[in-house]
């Protein structure tokens, strides 16, 4: 469930986010429900006198497997910093993290016999269906959000995007090089813009409003220097394709800034729930 850092074989076009929720022909998605409808039979045709609860032989069973799930789930983060192809790729690791991560609605669910109240044992529940809420919105980003992040590099990677805005301030330096000295420092300002300086939340605007190189537009256009404006649109243009660019990878930071701390959360409340188990056994 959890994840340090956002995985590059999810970073490419969409048809690579359909391809890890698909690996192997729903490999792990069958395996998932097949996990699940076993739960479910057992669920329904164990006899649990007086009825069902985590503490029954078929409670401690789910909660087992639950548990090991939770922890393996977890190795992830791990697991991306060894790129390896085969049966245990990068590709099948996420698939399987997804689809297991999934079953545990029903896992988890069943082991607690329906039963929550005001307990650490309902808590724990409670934050684990929060990650997986919180990981059904991760993949939906990824599915949806990289298609764009290509669109709005127009193919360029981030170092190319950097040349190309360096360039731009070449000749907007040069243009600038007759301007009276009023002027002169407007494109200064323009040329000291930086995007990549932005914090978590302006990226996430995505707003340039504050664009001191469309300020620079609206002040030098009286002076009618058709050389001049023609670089300060083409910057214009450039820092609207990195700002789009920026929003996009932050807004999948800001999922991992959620999932992360709330896997953490789950494994401490996990701790407390068995912990509690064994001390009133």
């Amino acid at each position: 469930m959890a994840t340090r850092q956002i995985p590059r074989t999810t970073l490419g076009e969409g048809a690579s986010h359909e391809g890890f929720l698909r690996h192997k022909r729903f490999r792990w998605a069958k395996l998932a429900l097949l996990l699940c409808a076993a739960a479910v039979a057992g669920y329904a045709l164990i006899d649990a006198p007086p009825r069902h609860y985590g503490g029954t032989a078929f409670g401690y069973v789910l909660g087992t497997v639950a548990t090991l799930l939770i922890l393996w789930l977890t190795l992830l983060g791990l697991r991306k910093r060894a790129m390896t192809p085969g049966r245990w790729s990068l590709k099948g690791w996420t698939s399987a993290h997804v689809w297991l991560g999934l079953s545990l609605t029903v896992l988890a669910t069943l082991h607690s016999g329906l039963r929550f109240g005001p307990d650490v044992h309902t808590l724990a529940w409670g934050l684990m269906m929060a990650v997986i809420l919180s990981g059904l919105y991760g993949i939906a980003v990824y599915a949806a959000l990289p298609p764009a992040l290509g669109d709005s590099r127009a193919e360029m990677t981030r170092p190319q995007m950097v040349d190309a805005l360096a360039k731009l301030d070449v000749q907007l330096e040069a243009a600038a090089q007759p301007l009276a000295l009023a002027d002169a420092a407007v494109v200064r300002k323009a040329l000291a813009e930086d995007p990549f300086a932005a914090g978590l939340l302006r990226r996430l605007s995505g707003s340039d409003a504050r664009s001191a190189t469309r300020r620079a537009i609206v002040a030098l256009a009286p002076a009618g220097d058709a050389a001049l404006l023609a670089v300060l649109e083409r910057k214009v243009a450039a820092l609207g394709q990195i700002r789009r660019h920026l929003r996009i990878r932050a807004l999948l930071e800001v999922w991992l800034y959620v999932h992360v701390p709330l896997t953490f959360a789950l494994l401490a409340a996990l701790a407390a729930h068995i912990l509690s188990v064994f001390f009133y056994w």
